[in-house]
């Protein structure tokens, strides 16, 4: 199975850090680099999403719980990178025949 890189975030809008790096703000999502839409399905183009390679999904959910910047992040999007956190995903243990 092929490696799949961390997810970068897509925002709809921006804002600028202390340092001068450009930073997602408003509604943002996961993304891959290299596709046209987000971990949720949202194409980018049609939403008029920026891409932000240089800022991890991660990353992100850490700006949205530390920053009052207004960041909201997409719930299905968390849920398709993984979830916060280091819980691990839910898993059938005991699936019906």
């Amino acid at each position: 199975m092929p490696h799949r890189p961390p997810p970068a975030t897509a925002g709809s809008s921006t804002w600028t850090d202390e340092d001068g790096v450009r930073q997602p703000r408003g509604d943002v999502h996961a993304w891959v680099p290299g596709t046209n839409q987000t971990l949720c399905g949202v194409p980018l183009h049609r939403a008029r999403l920026a891409r932000f390679p240089h800022v991890l999904w991660v990353d992100a959910l850490w700006l949205a719980d530390t920053r009052d910047e207004g960041i909201s992040p997409c719930r299905r999007c968390t849920a398709a990178a993984g979830g916060r956190g280091g819980a691990r995903r839910w898993t059938r243990v005991n699936p019906r025949p």
